[in-house]
């Protein structure tokens, strides 16, 4: 099993910016693909950003250039930065984690969330 644990959430004006990170713990040798997902008030959860082990990485479009997902070393944390954030931007924001290699839609293992909100 694998266990993920968010942090950096919080209230931000907009413009302004958060670093989140995802500490996975477990059997990590299990994980290929790390992401982060988000669910905003009254909508469906949607993928943000993806990472693979080798570091190939993908983005919503309309995250794309505002956001950075970024992968340690040890492969066993998962960052997201998030610039110019807009009131939109307002959800909660889940790492997610897969066995398989680019599985965007197929994560395996989530975390519990961290709630970001962006004031106007």
């Amino acid at each position: 099993q694998v266990q993920l644990v968010e942090s950096g959430g919080g209230l931000v004006q907009a413009g302004g910016f958060l670093r989140l990170s995802c500490a996975a713990s477990g059997s990590i040798s299990n994980i290929q693909t790390m992401g982060w997902y988000r669910q905003a008030p009254g909508k469906q959860r949607e993928l943000v950003a993806g990472i693979t082990r080798a570091g190939d990485t993908m983005y919503a479009v309309s995250m794309k250039g505002r956001f950075t997902i970024s992968r340690d070393n040890a492969q066993s944390t998962v960052y997201l930065q998030m610039n110019s954030l807009k009131p939109e931007d307002t959800a909660i924001y889940y790492c997610a984690a897969a066995k398989y290699d680019s599985a965007w839609y197929a994560m395996d293992y989530w975390g519990k969330g961290t709630s970001v909100t962006v004031s106007s």
